[in-house]
C-alpha cells in the first residue's frame, strides 16, 4: 500500500479501484449508445455543466473544467455555432459574455440521456437477475452517500 493508504483497510482500497474502474467503464459504454452528433468529450463536458450548474463565463468554466481558457472559449464556438449554446453580454459585467444552454442544447441533452438510460434500463433486465438489480439499488444508495459526503 502507498502512505496515502497506510493504516486502511484493504476492502476500502479494493472498493475504490473497483468502483472508479466500473463507474469508468460504464459512463463510456453509455456514450457510445446514443449520437453525440460529434461533439467530443469536452464539448460534451461544457454543456453538461452548463445545464447542471447554470450560465457561467468561459474563464469560469475553464476554471471548473481545470482546463485552459482557450480549449474552453474552441469549445464553446463550436456548441454555439451548432446552436446548443448561446452567449450574451454580462448584466454586471459587459466586458464579459456568459454562456448559456439553448433549447437546442436542453433538448439534445435530454435525449442523449433518454437514450442512454434506455440501453441500461434494457441490459439491466436482460443480463441481471431481480436479486442482482436489488443489489445495484443498494450499492447505489451507498455511494450516493458518499457522493454527498
Amino acid at each position: 500500500m502507498s502512505d496515502s493508504t497506510e493504516g486502511v483497510a484493504e476492502s476500502a482500497v479494493r472498493a475504490a479501484r473497483d468502483v472508479r474502474v466500473a463507474l469508468s467503464r460504464l459512463r463510456r459504454r453509455l456514450r457510445t449508445t446514443y449520437d453525440t452528433s460529434d461533439l467530443t468529450p469536452s464539448q460534451l463536458s461544457v454543456l453538461s455543466r452548463l445545464d447542471k450548474e447554470g450560465d457561467a463565463s468561459v474563464s469560469e468554466l475553464a476554471a471548473a473544467e481545470r482546463v485552459r481558457h482557450q480549449s474552453v472559449a474552441a469549445a464553446v464556438a463550436v456548441l454555439e455555432e451548432r446552436r446548443l449554446v448561446t452567449r450574451r453580454p454580462d448584466p454586471d459585467d459587459g466586458r464579459r459574455q456568459v454562456v448559456s444552454v439553448a433549447e437546442a442544447g436542453l433538448a439534445f441533452l435530454a435525449d442523449s440521456r433518454r437514450i442512454g438510460e434506455e440501453w441500461l434500463t434494457r441490459v439491466l433486465q436482460e443480463r441481471l437477475t431481480e436479486a442482482e438489480r436489488g443489489t445495484v439499488i443498494e450499492a447505489m444508495a451507498l455511494l450516493d452517500r458518499l457522493a454527498q459526503s
